[in-house]
């Protein structure tokens, strides 16, 4: 079996976030991969960024931005197209760029999201930390973020628990990867105290015991330090080609754990990282 091409659930729909520039190469790469496995239709949106006030001085430098991106998607689809995949494009105006893209991801009803870790979209250049923070905190569906010169590649999958049921949803998602495409997993949980270290031990030892199960080499790491730079560390070190982690932390919706340590690991990693939801 292809490593990079691992089959997940059944898929109907994939949605690309994307504005075919170069640092979004790897998710469109990964989405075409996914797409053409499992023969379903890709939806490609991208967003022209803008405010009411700014589009109505110059709407002519919106307009030729709009062009652009839509010129930048249509060889998103012609690639698409030659690899059999059906391609649908959308592009949009508006201030925020989640709301676009969850609200397609809705809309359609998709399986799962893939997008970079940074872009270039209209007439300025944004940085897809607090985009992706929003788009996972609010999609319906699993977001895999993929770095530009990143590959998806399943024979070792890292996940990532700290007992949450968010994390547990990560857990479940990575066993079931492991699973399907005989991988090696590595489960870490860390403690930025010795006070965590027993609550971060349980929370590997149930993991371990979850893939166990299902007869899945395993590796259950508890490390201290600071949970983004210790996780990015040991999925280099482990040589790791997907880290899997859940949308929050322990401390629930108030408090999101893309916000401080899930984001982090993005962008301080070259690894595709697979965000879970809570089904």
């Amino acid at each position: 079996m292809n490593a990079n091409i691992c089959p997940l659930d059944p898929m109907e729909r994939l949605l690309v976030a994307t504005d075919g520039s170069e640092v979004s190469r790897g998710a469109v790469a990964a989405a075409l991969q996914f797409a053409k496995r499992y023969s379903v239709e890709l939806i490609a949106v991208a967003q022209v960024l803008t405010n009411l006030e700014y589009e109505g001085a110059v709407p002519w430098v919106i307009e030729q931005a709009e062009k652009e991106m839509r010129h930048r998607l249509e060889a998103v689809k012609d690639m698409a197209e030659e690899a059999g995949v059906h391609c649908e494009i959308i592009v949009r105006r508006g201030e925020d760029p989640y709301e676009e893209i969850v609200a397609e991801a809705v809309g359609h009803k998709v399986d799962m999201i893939v997008m970079g870790t940074h872009s270039r979209t209209g007439i300025k250049r944004f940085i897809v930390g607090s985009v992706t923070e929003h788009v996972i905190g609010h999609a319906p569906c699993k977001v895999l973020v993929v770095p530009p010169d990143a590959t998806v590649d399943y024979r070792t999958v890292l996940v990532a628990t700290d007992g949450s049921r968010h994390s547990e949803a990560a857990v479940l998602e990575a066993v079931a990867i492991a699973k399907r495409c005989n991988s090696s997993l590595i489960v870490v949980s860390t403690a930025s105290s010795d006070a965590e270290f027993a609550t971060a031990k349980e929370c590997v030892k149930r993991a371990l015991e979850i893939a166990g199960k299902e007869g899945i080499k395993t590796e259950g790491l508890t490390l201290p330090g600071k949970a983004e730079e210790t996780i990015v560390k040991a999925a280099k070190e482990k040589g790791a080609g997907l880290i899997v982690m859940g949308s929050h932390g322990r401390t629930g919706l108030m408090s999101l754990l893309m916000g401080s340590v899930t984001e982090r690991v993005i962008s301080h990693g070259n690894i595709a990282v697979l965000v879970a939801k809570v089904r």
